[in-house]
């Protein structure tokens, strides 16, 4: 399992994602499930992985192929954001092609799912939550952001914290926050945490962050909230009975 966020603002796109993988009780691993495209003036994508690491590592491998080869169209002649949505589509249902019919010999699904957001010159910053099918949603005013994974543990606050003026600052404390209370509930979800807040029209990352174990940041943060949390519950009107 894994956890992963994305967030649209009025501000610009904040992105987050854990790094534990497992196949089992006693295989556990690390893999950094963030991928970074970057053409500082010109265009920033983020695509954030969730699923069986084989198949969505095939994905991103295919992705970065075509552009090393200038096949076309690839990510970095794509037009807008939703051509970019388009490829890591086709990108999604060729890997399933190869392997999915093998995998399903052995009683294995086939899963790989995304989170992928950016920005393009010309166009302002898209958020976009790609199933495994292929198919996929585009953030809006209504649902400006996007979970995979182990969502549960984090949404509450995401849900209580973030609108689309929440500033990229507090945005980011609050998918930290998020974090802290998944890995407090599920060890399927670990250390370290990618971050990377995307200022709206920068067309470049100045804003990243990896939170390893031990970080004093978030150490410091979570025990704050905890203790923040109390404080208010112990200020909360008694039942009257």
């Amino acid at each position: 399992m894994t956890y992963c966020v994305g967030l649209m603002l009025d501000s610009g796109l904040v992105f987050a994602s854990d790094s534990r993988t497992h196949a089992g009780v006693d295989n556990f691993a690390r893999f950094c499930k963030m991928t970074l495209f970057e053409r500082p003036g010109d265009r920033v994508i983020v695509l954030l992985s969730s699923g069986n690491l084989a198949g969505t590592q095939a994905i991103v491998s295919l992705l970065k192929q075509q552009n090393d080869r200038c096949s076309e169209p690839n990510l970095w002649s794509a037009k807008s954001m939703f051509d970019t949505a388009l490829l890591v589509s086709d990108a999604m249902r060729a890997v399933d092609r190869r392997d999915g019919q093998h995998m399903a010999t052995n009683k294995v699904a086939f899963n790989a799912t995304f989170i992928l957001g950016g920005q393009i010159k010309g166009e302002p910053p898209r958020l976009f939550r790609m199933y495994t099918q292929g198919n996929f949603i585009e953030a809006s005013l209504e649902t400006p952001y996007f979970q995979t994974g182990e969502t549960k543990y984090g949404k509450p606050i995401i849900d209580r914290v973030i609108t689309r003026s929440t500033s990229l600052n507090d945005a980011a404390k609050c998918v930290l926050v998020s974090f802290d209370s998944t890995l407090s509930s599920n060890l399927s979800v670990g250390m370290p945490i990618d971050l990377i807040c995307y200022p709206r029209d920068s067309l470049e990352v100045r804003m990243r962050r990896r939170f390893d174990e031990g970080d004093a940041y978030f150490c410091s943060l979570g025990k704050q909230w905890t203790e923040g949390t109390r404080q208010v519950f112990s200020r909360l009107p008694n039942l009257d009975w």
